[in-house]
């Protein structure tokens, strides 16, 4: 082991104290392999907040890597005081692994052609642009989950902009697999409007039925009529009786029990 020359790690890590920076790695890892001549990573750290009194920011963990020559070093601190808990995710760049966790606002952003599968989590609201973003960073992604319950706060603005200025949809050309049932009607929405995603194959959405209804305004909205009809699936309780309306609304979708 102590002869080891090249080190490509993957590491989920729960902290009791701090979380894992270029301090740690250089003090655990490359002051032990001294034949270690090439050292990817992909960390992400978690720690419950418990009244610390120094926490890491984010400048603070880019510094620790200032050793890091051969590398570029990218990192993303998180602190989610309604939840109490924090994240720092700290990677090699390039990055090479095919998925991509829990993005926050804080995301630097970046091109990441090698990730299908991406997860977006905050206690903040993701407005229009960040998904923008996304779109731009990882443009073969498959699978797509949001954990947020927080409205969007932009809105009403970002709605007037696509009336007055005639943006273009955003486009994701291979999603396949959209998991919302943790998002807040607004995410939902982002991605049933065809003004604000252009669906280009079908999708196998994981969403609340209500949630639809809700959107769909009793699954009689026209805006969101031609994004619902590129759905592969969706999923309703059992004991439910489907209408015809709802079957004319979604004409090519699968609907499932559970």
């Amino acid at each position: 082991m102590v002869n080891l020359e090249q080190l490509d790690l993957h590491l989920v890590v729960h902290c009791e104290k701090r979380f894992v920076d270029g301090y740690n790695l250089k003090y655990n890892i490359i002051n032990r392999l001294f034949q270690l001549n090439k050292f990817l990573f992909n960390i992400r750290s978690c720690l419950y907040l418990n009244d610390q009194i120094c926490l890491l920011s984010n400048e603070d963990c880019q510094h620790s890597f200032n050793d890091f020559k051969n590398n570029k070093i990218i990192s993303c601190v998180d602190y989610f005081q309604v939840f109490k808990h924090g994240q720092c995710h700290i990677y090699s760049y390039p990055y090479r692994a095919k998925t991509y966790e829990y993005i926050t606002n804080n995301f630097p952003g970046g091109l990441f052609q090698y990730v299908r599968e991406v997860s977006l989590y905050d206690d903040r609201p993701f407005e229009h642009e960040f998904f923008v973003t996304i779109a731009k960073s990882f443009p073969f992604m498959e699978q797509l989950t949001i954990y947020n319950r927080n409205p969007q706060k932009n809105k009403s603005y970002e709605q007037s902009k696509y009336d007055n200025q005639h943006l273009s949809p955003i486009q994701y050309p291979y999603l396949s697999v959209l998991e919302l049932l943790s998002a807040h009607d607004d995410y939902v929405e982002q991605f049933l409007l065809d003004i604000k995603t252009s669906i280009i194959r079908t999708v196998n959405v994981q969403v609340l039925l209500s949630t639809l209804d809700r959107i769909t305004q009793s699954f009689t909205r026209d805006a969101t009529r031609i994004n619902c009809r590129k759905l592969f699936s969706i999923y309703v309780p059992r004991d439910m009786s489907i209408s015809t309306q709802l079957k004319d609304y979604f004409p090519h979708t699968k609907i499932c029990t559970i």
